[in-house]
């Protein structure tokens, strides 16, 4: 998978993380969980972001892994905020298989990078 394809599904998450942080704000008058997906959620594209401007394969690497990282992280806050009931399972299924998706991507990323060292 290209380093294209990520960037751009990266930010496209985050623009729907952005859009769910504000709904829990807003609707659900909910705002510590929230604040939380907000910042690992949108650190996804944001290390994405910074490794495209890497300038060494190591940094690059080290970028990306940041970024696995931080999906992880969001997959733990939308499972905490579903299981709370903050999101219903059609919200959290939906949101869900996008972080999931950019994690095997970033998982496949991680990998080849590692194999050409």
């Amino acid at each position: 998978m290209s380093e294209k394809v990520i960037k751009i599904k990266s930010k496209v998450f985050a623009v729907r993380i952005v859009k769910l942080y504000k709904y829990l704000c807003d609707k659900k008058k909910e705002f510590v969980l929230s604040k939380q997906l907000l910042r690992s959620g949108t650190g996804i594209g944001a290390n994405v972001a910074e490794a495209g401007c890497s300038i060494s394969r190591k940094e690059f690497l080290s970028k990306i892994y940041i970024a696995l990282k931080e999906c992880s992280e969001t997959q733990y806050w939308l499972e905490l905020l579903f299981d709370t009931g903050y999101i219903s399972e059609k919200e959290f299924k939906s949101i869900i298989t996008d972080c999931d998706e950019l994690f095997k991507l970033l998982t496949a990323t991680v990998k080849t990078i590692k194999g050409k060292q």
